[in-house]
């Protein structure tokens, strides 16, 4: 369904990373993950509103350190204002500076009122079918006045300007997230009915959140296009920087990495957005182009986020960070041997779980003891500890619960995910002496994120 000929493009000149997962499915945990390089556990960002800590490494200061010119366009979920040398970047045009900047422009040429466009953007204000954009409207600008169609015209003048200089460059757009802007000219481009309902069975009643189970098929269709035509707004963009680097003959000497925060679920198992274990929030895309350092082809083994900034360190020359909890993928990129990751892990600390992955397994595991605050509640906020476990051999969609029959497989699932955390949490140390399994994971998932002082 995606027309993306740019990231096709890019896909074809490098390496497809084809089954890379993030280490928790929402954006500033994992935001902050990738910009440390540590388990968001560790990097003290675990719930959406928490700030990193401005004395935390990160992959910016670290190429600032060796001589890069820094700087960030869009969207980064910092939770501070945006200023010059925030978290390293000499640049930070982050979200904030970046609104305020497109908003005192000109609004541009006036959408005639025959057209039918979306209104403001009121998660949980409004019914699911509005802020999800089940109509598939778009955003009330022609494409040459959207705001991220500004933010690539800064990221090009940034690129001009620095031409000439070493810089490292993060460009970070909304798009395709909800409310999954487009421009006006792309307006009915996908017709929803192309996009058949996702299975909702009787075995998802119980998680399927409150907000979105007065939902239509037609509405789950609707959001579906939507999201698409995001998609192919968003793929112009890229291909637009992307572009400049050519123009500039900046492309044959230019790593490139293309990835996302997280996934996105569109109405699987009843959910959209992420906030949840199934590999459609956890599975992220990532493509890594470097010419003449980067081969062409597809790697199908498992990678992680935290993998990311030891890579790009790596591929520079750069010295790496004081801690990292990945690993280089360069031999990948060089088709060297490398030791293939046999499972991944990640996590939700907003409702307390945790989830691991192996070729065959998908674990999920969750307290139950914590009301969440992100919207998503169920029937019964907190049902105590439970666990699931599916065959993706058999059941890839994660329908099936098969935990009960396959004990073994759950306490090596439970300690796969306990391994990571006694070698990356901060207070590993302090894990109860002698907790059964259940106890030392509930120890582990709970959220611990210091929250700044006020007025700060």
């Amino acid at each position: 369904m995606a027309e993306t000929p740019h990231l096709d493009a890019l896909a074809a000149q490098g390496t497809l990373f084809s089954r890379h997962f993030c280490n928790q499915p929402v954006c500033t945990p994992s935001r902050q993950s990738l910009l440390t390089g540590q388990m968001p556990s560790s990097a003290g960002v675990t719930v959406l509103r928490t700030p990193l800590d401005e004395s935390k490494p990160t992959l910016a200061r670290q190429l600032k350190s060796a001589g890069y010119q820094t700087a960030v366009f869009g969207k980064m979920h910092f939770n501070r204002p945006g200023r010059p040398g925030l978290h390293g970047f000499d640049l930070c045009m982050t979200e904030d500076v970046l609104n305020r900047a497109w908003q005192k422009r000109q609004a541009g040429r006036a959408v005639p009122d025959s057209v039918r466009t979306k209104p403001p953007w009121k998660p949980f204000r409004d019914p699911a079918r509005i802020w999800l954009n089940a109509e598939s409207l778009p955003y009330p600008r022609y494409e040459a006045d959207m705001r991220s169609v500004y933010q690539t015209r800064q990221a090009c003048d940034y690129l001009e300007q620095n031409k000439d200089k070493q810089f490292a460059l993060w460009v970070s757009f909304q798009e395709p997230h909800s409310p999954y802007d487009f421009p006006v000219e792309d307006a009915g481009h996908y017709d929803p009915k192309r996009f058949p309902p996702q299975r909702i069975g009787p075995e998802d009643a119980w998680q399927v959140p409150i907000i979105f189970r007065d939902l239509s098929t037609e509405e789950r269709q609707g959001i579906a296009a939507s999201y698409y035509t995001s998609v192919r707004y968003l793929d112009r963009n890229i291909g637009r920087v992307l572009a400049k680097l050519r123009e500039l003959n900046l492309e044959e000497d230019t790593l490139v990495v293309y990835l996302a925060d997280h996934g996105y679920c569109l109405g699987q198992h009843g959910r959209f957005e992420k906030h949840c274990g199934y590999d459609p929030a956890m599975h992220v895309p990532l493509i890594i182009r470097f010419p003449g350092r980067a081969r062409q082809g597809v790697v199908r083994d498992m990678t992680e986020h935290i993998d990311v900034t030891p890579t790009i360190l790596d591929l520079l020359g750069v010295e790496a960070m004081p801690v990292l909890h990945g690993r280089s993928l360069r031999p990948y990129l060089e088709a060297r041997r490398i030791a293939a990751r046999d499972h991944v892990v990640s996590q939700y600390l907003e409702n307390e779980e945790a989830f691991v992955r192996t070729e065959r397994w998908k674990y999920i595991y969750c307290s139950g003891r914590r009301k969440r605050t992100d919207g998503y509640l169920i029937d019964n906020p907190t049902p105590g500890r439970y666990q699931r476990l599916y065959d993706l051999k058999s059941d890839s969609g994660e329908f099936t619960d098969v935990a009960s029959a396959h004990p073994k497989v759950v306490r090596q699932m439970q300690d796969l995910i306990l391994k990571r955390y006694r070698a990356t949490h901060p207070e590993a140390p302090a894990e109860p002496k002698g907790a059964s399994r259940e106890d030392a994971l509930d120890f582990y998932i709970r959220p611990r994120d210091a929250q700044p002082a006020e007025g700060a």
